[in-house]
């Protein structure tokens, strides 16, 4: 049986977990560096960065979406940022994945956001048809831009 909750914090160590199975089936295991305390303190502090829902199969933790709000000021309203989809892969076709990602689409209509966006890498065709079938457009004119680690250090300190 599924249910979808949201995280607390004593979810921390499972999130990570989520998070790293996230990344290996990227292929960027070394490419997480969060820990416990970056979640704890970024996702269940006075003034969350994040939001989580955790689904549970049978009782057991079997996937989660991590999400935080933005703004969209041609929308003039908020939007929602799905940051992170992951269900194990032993769990998949379930309807797992799709009940999280329409609990966030609820979440966004529930807060009046314009817009709900995600990114999915190129390769992953099961993923993209999915979210197509679900009446996601892929947005080919946009090209995500990245700044991080020194380079955003020696950006900041442009000036």
């Amino acid at each position: 049986m599924l249910s979808i909750r949201p995280a607390q914090a004593a979810d921390v160590p499972t999130i990570l977990k989520l998070v790293r199975g996230l990344a290996e089936y990227e292929h960027e295991p070394e490419s997480a560096e969060a820990t416990e305390e970056d979640l704890l303190r970024d996702g269940f502090g006075p003034q969350p960065k994040f939001h989580c829902l955790l689904a549970e199969w049978d009782g057991a933790v079997a996937g989660f979406a991590l999400y935080f709000f933005n703004y969209s000021t041609w929308k003039g309203r908020p939007g929602i940022f799905l940051d992170d989809l992951f269900v194990w892969p032993e769990l998949r076709g379930r309807g797992i994945g799709k009940a999280l990602l329409l609990e966030v689409g609820r979440i966004a209509v529930a807060n009046h956001c314009g817009r709900y966006e995600w990114l999915v890498l190129d390769w992953n065709t099961p993923a993209i048809e999915f979210y197509e079938a679900l009446g996601a457009r892929r947005m080919r004119q946009w090209v995500p831009v990245r700044v991080e680690g020194e380079a955003l250090e020696r950006l900041a300190q442009k000036h």
